[in-house]
């Protein structure tokens, strides 16, 4: 059966509010506009605020390529005491009375720089299994989950509030735990931490200063007035190559064939979007001349 709503395709930067899940906030959006489609670009944590990328229609064609893309977050850690979901939701399971100094933090950085290798907190969504582990954790269930790849670009100190805080910003890919980096560091200080407070400032080529409130979102539901604040899904592929193409080559590609594009440095078998008058037409693979398409955007 067909889901019910409007053909309306774009990017919605929404600037989230502690409170509401990530799938909440994708569901009250698609119900503002009346979309048929909505989905959104990494998940933030419910207490967590900042950009979540919503993607209605033919950009949720787009949405793996902001869920690769880098991402900024402002993060607090609490320092001085562990908890079982490494953020202040959680209870209290460990507590040190040290207290790391600004040098101290600044020297413990350098490891968390780089590919790192992260265990996600026990509380997260990862699977085990076929379960999340969150629910195994709920269920007093002792899991061991295994470490994987984190690409951290930089990590820096930002502001020492007081003896027992410490603010830092990240700039990370895909897969990354904030509330994982508090506990490790806690860890590597002898001091114990979790996070307090986090927000992603910006995710790909979408900023929080860009970002619509939940309010106001819920102000303009179902006005034309809404829409101005929608984005074009060619800015879900700001990361890859553009490559224009004739009309010919348009109405192949949309057909799901390979079409001609105009000459480029892109390389043999780099990943690209064929672009006709502006507006995306496919993502795919370019060969000698030509993209091979493996996504096609219908955009009216």
């Amino acid at each position: 059966m067909a889901r019910k709503g409007r053909d309306i395709s774009g990017w919605l930067v929404v600037d989230k509010p502690a409170g509401p899940t990530s799938t909440a906030v994708v569901n009250k959006v698609r119900w503002a506009f009346g979309a048929k489609k909505a989905g959104h670009a990494g998940t933030l944590d419910p207490e967590a605020t900042g950009v979540l990328a919503v993607a209605l229609g033919e950009a949720t064609k787009t949405v793996p390529f902001i869920t690769d893309a880098l991402k900024a977050y402002t993060f607090t850690i609490r320092l001085g005491q562990a908890t079982n979901t490494d953020d202040a939701e959680g209870e209290i399971i460990a507590e040190s009375a040290a207290r790391p100094s600004d040098d101290d933090i600044k020297a413990a950085l350098g490891p968390f720089i780089g590919e790192i290798m992260q265990v996600p907190p026990k509380f997260s969504a990862v699977k085990i299994d076929g379960e999340r582990a969150y629910k195994l954790a709920r269920d007093g269930e002792d899991i061991e989950l295994a470490a994987r790849p984190l690409w951290v670009e930089e990590l820096l100190l930002v502001d020492r509030p007081d003896p027992d805080h410490v603010m830092l910003e990240m700039t990370c890919g895909k897969g990354g735990y904030v509330r994982a980096i508090a506990r490790d560091l806690g860890e590597a200080l002898g001091c114990h931490g979790h996070v307090t407070t986090l927000r992603r400032i910006w995710s790909g080529p979408f900023d929080a200063a860009d970002g619509i409130s939940m309010e106001t979102i819920e102000e303009l539901a179902k006005s034309p007035e809404l829409d101005t604040y929608l984005r074009p899904i060619e800015e879900g592929l700001a990361d890859l190559p553009e490559l224009k193409c004739t009309a010919e080559g348009a109405a192949r590609l949309r057909n799901g064939n390979p079409g001609m594009v105009l000459a480029s440095d892109v390389e043999y078998g780099d990943e690209a979007w064929a672009s006709f008058e502006g507006r995306a037409v496919a993502v795919g693979t370019y060969k000698a001349g030509q993209l091979h398409p493996s996504r096609v955007f219908n955009l009216g």
